[in-house]
């Protein structure tokens, strides 16, 4: 009985301790997260990195953090734009005569110069035609020298008025006549000539050839839509882009202050420059389904890094930005309030700054105010 009696009150005293215990934890560790973790000065770490302690780390445990100078220099004003490569001139070469295919001279892929014979179709019924036409050519210069002969014995007749106007008239007549047929012949020797110069398809421009369509020994037509290779001019090539209409007039303004804004194209990651360019021209018209506007930068491209339909990401040049204070991109740091810095201050201390953001270039911004 009397342990019954006695028990209750040791459980009481005992969970009192316990609660008062936890409270001096829990005020013992607020003191120290607030009082060591957050105001702790920003101490010199090795290596040029500074550290300090925070919430959560154990005692004497630095936390490094890397310290940047902000810089006043001249930083470019850059409008980035995604672009696709396409080439100045692409050229279908077609068969202007229906024939079969009997010879290719090109290599796929190769690079072709522009009047190099690249294929013939079979020329024997186009020399039958031209032969045809010389033949037809040479009768009626025979009956033409023929007729100018009896026109000059005519008119010998008519001055001693052996003969009467009429007959001389009619004479006249007739040369003319055949005067219009050799004009004719010789239009269409001319004719079977051309077509004959035909049967051999030539390159029209420059550049490198793609896949053969066509084998040697099928027929091809005029009319064949995917013709016999597609020429791609590859040197110069140009990239078309893309840019917000609100970024028109200064894309304008830099044309008028530089006639060719300095472009560089990089591959979609960023890492890798491709090519530098200049900016050519500005459409003529904005897209009012997007509110965009189309630009076109052309490259030399000596290496060929730039290839057809290839999409690349585009720097386009507009100014520079003098005396600019520029700060590392990593250190900017966002919150509800806007963008912000940490600066330290003298006595070690970091501190938050607000700032507001200008232009940035690689890793680099630059800071307005």
């Amino acid at each position: 009985m009397h342990k019954s009696v006695d028990a209750p009150p040791r459980r009481s005293r005992l969970g009192q301790w316990l609660i008062g215990l936890l409270i001096l934890l829990g005020r013992a560790g607020f003191v120290w997260y607030y009082d060591l973790g957050q105001a702790q000065p920003v101490e010199q770490g090795p290596g040029g990195c500074r550290g300090g302690r925070g919430g959560g780390r154990g005692a004497g445990e630095l936390a490094p953090v890397r310290v940047a100078q902000a810089e006043t220099r001249s930083i470019a004003v850059v409008l980035k734009a995604l672009g696709t490569v396409t080439p100045v001139n692409t050229v279908v070469v077609r068969s202007r005569l229906d024939g079969e295919l009997v010879r290719v001279f090109f290599d796929e892929g190769q690079n072709a110069k522009a009047g190099q014979v690249l294929a013939e179709i079979d020329p024997r019924p186009y020399q039958v035609a031209l032969a045809q036409a010389e033949g037809q050519q040479v009768e009626n210069q025979a009956r033409l020298a023929n007729a100018r002969d009896d026109l000059e014995k005519f008119r010998s007749l008519f001055e001693r008025q052996l003969i009467p106007r009429q007959q001389l008239t009619a004479q006249e007549s007739l040369v003319k006549q055949i005067e219009g047929s050799v004009q004719s012949n010789d239009a269409q020797v001319s004719n079977a000539k051309l077509q004959l110069s035909f049967t051999k398809m030539v390159a029209p421009i420059s550049g490198r050839l793609g896949l053969r369509q066509v084998d040697v020994g099928n027929l091809v037509r005029s009319s064949d839509p995917n013709g016999i290779v597609v020429i791609t001019q590859m040197q110069p090539i140009s990239v078309i882009f893309t840019v917000p209409e609100i970024e028109l007039p200064a894309v304008l303004d830099a044309m008028r202050s530089n006639h060719s804004p300095p472009v560089e194209a990089w591959d979609r990651a960023e890492t890798t420059l491709l090519a530098t360019g200049t900016l050519e021209t500005v459409d003529n018209q904005i897209d009012t389904t997007t509110g965009t506007i189309k630009l076109r930068a052309v490259f030399r491209n000596a290496d060929e890094k730039l290839f057809p339909n290839q999409f690349v990401n585009i720097n386009l040049k507009l100014s520079t930005l003098r005396s600019a204070t520029v700060v590392p991109a990593a250190a900017i740091q966002r919150a509800s309030f806007g963008t912000f810095v940490y600066v330290i201050k003298p006595d070690g201390k970091a501190t938050i700054r607000k700032v507001t953001l200008g232009v940035s270039e690689g890793e680099r911004v630059a800071v307005t105010e």
